[in-house]
Protein backbone atom coordinates (compact mmCIF):
# COMPACT_ATOMS: atom_id res chain seq x y z
CA UNK A 1 0.00 0.00 0.00
CA UNK A 2 2.83 1.94 0.08
CA UNK A 3 3.40 2.40 -3.70
CA UNK A 4 3.30 6.05 -5.68
CA UNK A 5 0.88 5.07 -8.36
CA UNK A 6 -2.87 3.54 -7.55
CA UNK A 7 -3.41 -0.05 -8.86
CA UNK A 8 -6.63 -1.49 -10.70
CA UNK A 9 -7.38 -4.93 -9.45
CA UNK A 10 -9.68 -5.80 -12.40
CA UNK A 11 -11.83 -9.01 -13.29
CA UNK A 12 -14.66 -10.05 -15.71
CA UNK A 13 -17.61 -12.32 -14.89
CA UNK A 14 -17.06 -14.70 -17.91
CA UNK A 15 -13.65 -15.56 -18.78
CA UNK A 16 -14.87 -18.18 -21.34
CA UNK A 17 -18.10 -17.46 -23.73
CA UNK A 18 -19.08 -20.85 -25.47
CA UNK A 19 -21.14 -20.04 -28.88
CA UNK A 20 -23.84 -22.95 -29.54
CA UNK A 21 -26.46 -22.95 -31.95
CA UNK A 22 -28.82 -21.25 -29.99
CA UNK A 23 -26.59 -18.31 -29.19
CA UNK A 24 -28.89 -14.99 -28.93
CA UNK A 25 -26.04 -12.86 -27.27
CA UNK A 26 -24.45 -12.63 -23.81
CA UNK A 27 -24.23 -9.47 -21.06
CA UNK A 28 -20.34 -9.10 -19.63
CA UNK A 29 -19.75 -7.88 -16.26
CA UNK A 30 -16.56 -5.89 -16.00
CA UNK A 31 -15.62 -5.22 -12.30
CA UNK A 32 -13.22 -4.17 -10.13
CA UNK A 33 -11.58 -1.90 -7.11
CA UNK A 34 -8.58 0.23 -7.60
CA UNK A 35 -6.01 0.53 -4.70
CA UNK A 36 -4.77 4.19 -3.84
CA UNK A 37 -1.39 4.28 -1.84
CA UNK A 38 -1.51 4.58 1.92
CA UNK A 39 -5.37 3.06 1.10
CA UNK A 40 -6.70 6.64 0.45
CA UNK A 41 -9.13 7.60 -2.09
CA UNK A 42 -8.01 10.73 -3.70
CA UNK A 43 -9.77 13.94 -2.40
CA UNK A 44 -12.94 15.14 -4.81
CA UNK A 45 -11.41 18.51 -5.23
CA UNK A 46 -8.58 17.16 -6.97
CA UNK A 47 -11.16 16.45 -9.50
CA UNK A 48 -13.24 13.39 -10.54
CA UNK A 49 -12.07 9.58 -11.28
CA UNK A 50 -13.15 8.21 -14.26
CA UNK A 51 -12.62 4.62 -15.48
CA UNK A 52 -13.12 3.67 -19.16
CA UNK A 53 -13.11 0.03 -19.94
CA UNK A 54 -12.21 -0.97 -24.05
CA UNK A 55 -13.31 -4.83 -24.74
CA UNK A 56 -11.76 -5.36 -28.02
CA UNK A 57 -11.86 -8.12 -30.38
CA UNK A 58 -9.34 -9.91 -32.14
CA UNK A 59 -7.70 -8.22 -35.44
CA UNK A 60 -8.40 -9.34 -38.77
CA UNK A 61 -7.94 -8.10 -42.34
CA UNK A 62 -10.92 -6.26 -43.94
CA UNK A 63 -11.92 -5.30 -47.55
CA UNK A 64 -14.49 -3.04 -47.61
CA UNK A 65 -16.63 -2.12 -50.91
CA UNK A 66 -18.23 1.14 -52.21
CA UNK A 67 -21.44 0.43 -53.79
CA UNK A 68 -22.74 2.74 -56.54
CA UNK A 69 -26.39 3.05 -58.31
CA UNK A 70 -26.35 2.45 -62.35
CA UNK A 71 -29.17 2.65 -64.04
CA UNK A 72 -31.18 1.12 -61.05
CA UNK A 73 -28.81 -1.63 -60.36
CA UNK A 74 -26.24 -1.06 -57.18
CA UNK A 75 -22.92 -2.30 -58.44
CA UNK A 76 -19.69 -2.49 -56.44
CA UNK A 77 -17.72 0.52 -57.36
CA UNK A 78 -14.18 1.78 -55.52
CA UNK A 79 -12.57 -0.53 -52.76
CA UNK A 80 -10.00 -0.48 -49.95
CA UNK A 81 -8.39 -3.19 -48.07
CA UNK A 82 -7.24 -3.03 -44.32
CA UNK A 83 -4.38 -5.28 -42.93
CA UNK A 84 -5.76 -5.01 -39.12
CA UNK A 85 -8.81 -3.73 -38.23
CA UNK A 86 -10.69 -5.18 -34.57
CA UNK A 87 -13.75 -7.46 -34.85
CA UNK A 88 -14.99 -6.01 -31.70
CA UNK A 89 -14.96 -2.74 -30.32
CA UNK A 90 -17.46 -1.80 -27.22
CA UNK A 91 -16.02 1.22 -24.78
CA UNK A 92 -18.21 1.80 -21.48
CA UNK A 93 -17.02 4.81 -19.43
CA UNK A 94 -18.42 6.69 -16.18
CA UNK A 95 -18.30 9.92 -18.46
CA UNK A 96 -18.74 10.98 -21.94
CA UNK A 97 -14.85 10.47 -22.99
CA UNK A 98 -14.65 13.70 -24.60
CA UNK A 99 -15.09 14.86 -21.10
CA UNK A 100 -12.34 12.57 -19.19
CA UNK A 101 -9.37 13.03 -21.82
CA UNK A 102 -8.18 15.14 -24.74
CA UNK A 103 -8.17 14.09 -28.55
CA UNK A 104 -4.64 13.30 -28.21
CA UNK A 105 -5.07 11.26 -25.20
CA UNK A 106 -7.61 9.21 -26.90
CA UNK A 107 -5.74 8.86 -29.65
CA UNK A 108 -2.87 7.54 -28.27
CA UNK A 109 -5.30 4.76 -25.99
CA UNK A 110 -7.67 4.35 -28.87
CA UNK A 111 -10.38 5.48 -26.58
CA UNK A 112 -13.47 5.37 -28.57
CA UNK A 113 -14.77 4.86 -31.70
CA UNK A 114 -13.51 7.41 -33.48
CA UNK A 115 -10.02 6.90 -32.32
CA UNK A 116 -9.42 3.47 -33.71
CA UNK A 117 -6.23 3.69 -35.68
CA UNK A 118 -7.18 1.44 -38.52
CA UNK A 119 -4.44 0.29 -40.76
CA UNK A 120 -5.17 0.70 -44.35
CA UNK A 121 -3.46 -1.01 -46.65
CA UNK A 122 -3.77 1.01 -50.29
CA UNK A 123 -2.53 4.27 -51.02
CA UNK A 124 -5.98 5.94 -51.43
CA UNK A 125 -6.27 9.65 -50.90
CA UNK A 126 -6.96 11.61 -47.67
CA UNK A 127 -10.47 11.88 -48.16
CA UNK A 128 -10.87 8.88 -49.59
CA UNK A 129 -9.68 6.85 -46.82
CA UNK A 130 -11.46 8.88 -44.56
CA UNK A 131 -15.05 7.89 -46.15
CA UNK A 132 -14.22 4.45 -46.13
CA UNK A 133 -13.31 4.35 -42.20
CA UNK A 134 -16.31 6.18 -41.99
CA UNK A 135 -17.86 3.35 -43.96
CA UNK A 136 -15.93 0.51 -42.01
CA UNK A 137 -16.99 2.19 -38.41
CA UNK A 138 -20.70 2.60 -39.78
CA UNK A 139 -21.26 -0.58 -41.02
CA UNK A 140 -19.97 -2.75 -37.21
CA UNK A 141 -21.61 -0.14 -35.65
CA UNK A 142 -24.97 -0.99 -37.52
CA UNK A 143 -24.43 -4.65 -36.53
CA UNK A 144 -23.57 -4.53 -33.20
CA UNK A 145 -19.78 -4.75 -33.10
CA UNK A 146 -18.88 -1.24 -32.55
CA UNK A 147 -20.33 0.78 -29.53
CA UNK A 148 -20.02 3.12 -26.94
CA UNK A 149 -21.72 3.45 -24.09
CA UNK A 150 -21.04 7.11 -22.09
CA UNK A 151 -22.74 5.73 -18.31
CA UNK A 152 -22.12 1.77 -18.37
CA UNK A 153 -19.70 2.50 -15.58
CA UNK A 154 -20.78 2.97 -12.10
CA UNK A 155 -18.01 3.91 -9.30
CA UNK A 156 -19.05 3.04 -5.73
CA UNK A 157 -17.18 5.22 -3.00
CA UNK A 158 -14.67 6.23 -5.26
CA UNK A 159 -12.82 2.16 -5.01
CA UNK A 160 -15.33 -0.14 -6.35
CA UNK A 161 -16.36 -0.39 -10.41
CA UNK A 162 -18.56 -2.07 -12.28
CA UNK A 163 -19.42 -1.89 -16.14
CA UNK A 164 -21.98 -4.36 -18.72
CA UNK A 165 -20.94 -4.93 -22.16
CA UNK A 166 -23.46 -6.42 -24.25
CA UNK A 167 -21.93 -9.49 -26.39
CA UNK A 168 -24.04 -9.62 -29.82
CA UNK A 169 -24.93 -12.97 -31.65
CA UNK A 170 -22.72 -12.26 -34.20
CA UNK A 171 -19.86 -11.70 -32.30
CA UNK A 172 -16.74 -13.33 -33.76
CA UNK A 173 -14.64 -16.06 -31.98
CA UNK A 174 -11.10 -15.57 -30.57
CA UNK A 175 -9.31 -14.15 -27.91
CA UNK A 176 -10.54 -10.80 -27.16
CA UNK A 177 -9.15 -8.36 -24.25
CA UNK A 178 -10.75 -5.99 -21.46
CA UNK A 179 -8.70 -3.30 -20.50
CA UNK A 180 -9.32 -0.79 -18.08
CA UNK A 181 -8.35 2.54 -17.42
CA UNK A 182 -8.44 4.99 -14.48
CA UNK A 183 -8.29 8.56 -15.44
CA UNK A 184 -8.09 11.80 -13.57
CA UNK A 185 -7.64 15.08 -14.66
CA UNK A 186 -6.90 13.78 -17.97
CA UNK A 187 -3.99 11.64 -17.30
CA UNK A 188 -4.14 7.86 -17.30
CA UNK A 189 -3.17 6.84 -14.10
CA UNK A 190 -3.88 2.75 -14.38
CA UNK A 191 -3.96 0.53 -16.50
CA UNK A 192 -4.86 -2.97 -16.62
CA UNK A 193 -6.05 -6.03 -18.96
CA UNK A 194 -7.85 -9.21 -18.65
CA UNK A 195 -8.34 -11.74 -21.40
CA UNK A 196 -11.84 -13.43 -22.28
CA UNK A 197 -12.34 -16.30 -24.37
CA UNK A 198 -15.13 -16.68 -26.65
CA UNK A 199 -15.11 -20.08 -28.82
CA UNK A 200 -17.98 -22.07 -30.32
CA UNK A 201 -19.15 -24.95 -28.59
CA UNK A 202 -21.12 -28.87 -29.86
CA UNK A 203 -21.80 -29.32 -33.07
CA UNK A 204 -20.55 -25.59 -34.29
CA UNK A 205 -16.78 -26.13 -33.04
CA UNK A 206 -16.74 -29.50 -34.66
CA UNK A 207 -17.15 -27.91 -37.74
CA UNK A 208 -15.17 -24.93 -37.47
CA UNK A 209 -11.84 -26.65 -36.57
CA UNK A 210 -12.32 -29.72 -38.92
CA UNK A 211 -12.59 -26.23 -41.51
CA UNK A 212 -9.95 -25.20 -39.65
CA UNK A 213 -7.69 -27.50 -39.71
CA UNK A 214 -8.47 -30.15 -42.19
CA UNK A 215 -9.47 -27.61 -44.90
CA UNK A 216 -9.02 -30.45 -47.99
CA UNK A 217 -11.39 -33.31 -46.36
CA UNK A 218 -13.47 -31.26 -45.25
CA UNK A 219 -14.31 -29.63 -48.54
CA UNK A 220 -14.72 -32.76 -50.66
CA UNK A 221 -17.23 -34.22 -47.88
CA UNK A 222 -18.90 -30.84 -48.00
CA UNK A 223 -19.12 -31.39 -52.07
CA UNK A 224 -19.97 -35.00 -51.34
CA UNK A 225 -22.89 -33.83 -49.25
CA UNK A 226 -24.29 -31.21 -51.58
CA UNK A 227 -24.39 -34.24 -54.02
CA UNK A 228 -25.67 -36.51 -52.15
CA UNK A 229 -28.63 -33.86 -50.67
CA UNK A 230 -29.23 -32.65 -54.03
CA UNK A 231 -29.73 -36.28 -56.01
CA UNK A 232 -31.75 -36.84 -52.97
CA UNK A 233 -34.19 -33.70 -53.83
CA UNK A 234 -34.26 -35.06 -57.10
CA UNK A 235 -35.05 -38.46 -56.66
CA UNK A 236 -37.64 -37.49 -54.56
CA UNK A 237 -39.32 -34.78 -56.56
CA UNK A 238 -39.58 -37.60 -59.67
CA UNK A 239 -41.08 -39.70 -57.24
CA UNK A 240 -43.78 -37.99 -56.23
Amino acid sequence: MGQAKPVLVPDVSQRNIEIAYSFTGAELLLFGAILYPRGRAPDPEDGPVDIVVVVRGPSQAVLVREKEKLAGIWLNAESTRYRSAPSFYAVASSRPIRRIVDERTRAIYELGVDSLQLSPASGAAPEVQDRFDRGLVDLRTRSGLFYEDSNAVEITGGVLYRARIDIPARVPVGRFTAETFLIQNGRVLAAAVRPIDIRKSGFERFVATSAERYSVPYGLVAVALSVLFGWGAGALWRRF
